[in-house]
């Protein structure tokens, strides 16, 4: 393998090796390349540039695998922003013939990715140098998107995020045309689809202001959706675009509010919606008449888990500052889920929906907040127990306390209760010698 390791791929010690080992050889020269480039003389690469141009593609045509594209396309981009740029538009367009072929069979499908692949690696690394292309290449992996199979849609929604991570909001044009065709892939079958369209949004949602304006409720319902059935990995996904819509929702950048007249969601109506997907989830597009009737309309764990996600996500990315000034109110929404009828319909669907609950406020409250505040915090929880104790009393003091409202208040009080305890108890503890404040006197 040490043949290998050279700037041009040693083609003489190539051809000498058996078919079954080539692949193996490329991949070791690639894996020299990644390194030595970010290193080597400019001087050097440029004289070998174009023979290397020519090597590298050369072997997009040469069905490489995921790892072998992956580097592929890292090394031709990382050679055009290293080197001379004055065949990086020959190279982009023979990128998207190969992705504009007619040939849809197994055979060809690895030359399609690899193209695919270089043409995102080229847009985030090179970015804006690129933009007098970029409505063609945009144009030409929406259209491949529609007729792709799994493999292909992830690998070309991957492509779509670099190209809108290296133009910014210079692909304006282009972002509504990327929205229409990605969101309805949030529900797709295939599980790595969801998280490539996820991370696709994510990006587009830092310049498209109209994700979370105008379509902020339909974001949220396809991110319910989105979160049916899933698994680990979507739920990352999903939660993170989640939270974050709703996030720059509510505080928008400073720099778009600037340049275009934004209207910001308030609090409330961001929580609301939130919450409809903890309480509700999605509409269970997946599943047949016989399992819906099952569940009995319970929300699907997943979809509770990832909102659940969504919501330490979307508090974090506004900081421990706003949790200091918006605690009471935060406070008093996640403790009203957990009181919900819909969260508690059954004994483990309650455990549940506490742990869940339990999870926001020990992910937020502990990590965001400084001394002072979470002693603060502490003393907002004190207030919120001492509320549910009062009602409970009430209700066992009513003479007409067999009648089914009280019970029911009763009922949710005691896993507002358990939340709000085991949160001050971590609170306590954490704090330690200092959480004396807190401790008064009868």
């Amino acid at each position: 393998m040490e043949l290998a390791h050279s700037l041009l791929l040693n083609e003489e010690a190539l051809a000498q090796i058996t078919e079954a080992k080539r692949p193996v050889f490329i991949f070791e020269w690639l894996r020299f390349l990644d390194k030595v480039l970010v290193a080597a003389n400019k001087t050097d690469v440029k004289e070998k540039q174009k023979k290397l141009v020519e090597q590298l593609t050369g072997l997009i045509s040469s069905s490489p695998g995921p790892p072998t594209r992956k580097l592929l396309a890292k090394n031709l981009a990382a050679l055009y922003n290293i080197g001379d740029t004055f065949t990086v538009f020959q190279t982009l367009d023979k990128c998207n013939d190969i992705i504009k072929s007619k040939d849809d069979t197994a055979a060809y499908l690895p030359t399609k990715l690899a193209a695919v692949a270089c043409v995102g690696a080229f847009y985030e690394k090179m970015g804006r140098m690129l933009g007098s292309s970029f409505p063609e290449t945009v144009n030409n992996l929406l259209k491949s998107l529609k007729s792709a199979e799994s493999q292909g849609r992830s690998e070309i929604l991957m492509s779509l995020q670099k190209v809108l991570n290296g133009l910014g909001g210079a692909a304006a044009s282009c972002h509504r045309d990327i929205y229409k065709n990605a969101r309805s892939l949030l529900t797709d079958r295939s599980m790595a689809v969801r998280c490539a369209v996820a991370k696709c949004l994510l990006e587009l949602q830092n310049e498209a202001v109209f994700m979370w304006t105008a379509e902020l409720e339909n974001v949220a319902t396809l991110c319910f959706k989105a979160l049916e059935n899933s698994n680990y990995g979507v739920r990352v996904a999903v939660s993170k675009l989640l939270g974050m819509v709703m996030a720059t929702a509510l505080i928008p950048k400073q720099a778009t509010v600037m340049r275009q007249n934004v209207k910001r969601a308030t609090l409330e109506e961001v929580l609301e919606l939130m919450a409809t997907g903890f309480l509700r989830g999605g509409s269970g597009f997946l599943k047949s008449g016989g399992e819906m009737l099952k569940v009995g309309g319970s929300v699907n764990r997943e979809v509770r888990v990832g909102v659940t996600q969504a919501y330490v996500v979307f508090v974090t990315t506004l900081g421990g500052q706003w949790l200091e000034r918006n605690f009471a109110t935060f406070l008093s929404h996640v403790l009203d889920l957990v009181s919900h009828p819909r969260a508690t319909q059954t004994h483990v669907e309650a455990v549940y929906s506490r742990r869940c609950v339990s999870f926001i406020l020990r992910a937020t409250v502990g990590s965001l907040l400084g001394e002072k505040a979470q002693i603060a915090a502490a003393k907002d929880i004190c207030q919120a127990i001492g509320k549910q104790m009062k009602a409970v009393e009430a209700v066992v003091n009513d003479a007409n306390s067999e009648n089914k409202s009280g019970a029911a208040d009763v009922a949710a009080s005691q896993h507002v209760m358990v939340c709000a305890l085991q949160e001050l108890g971590s609170l306590v503890q954490s704090l330690n010698a200092t959480a004396s404040p807190l401790i008064q006197e009868p």
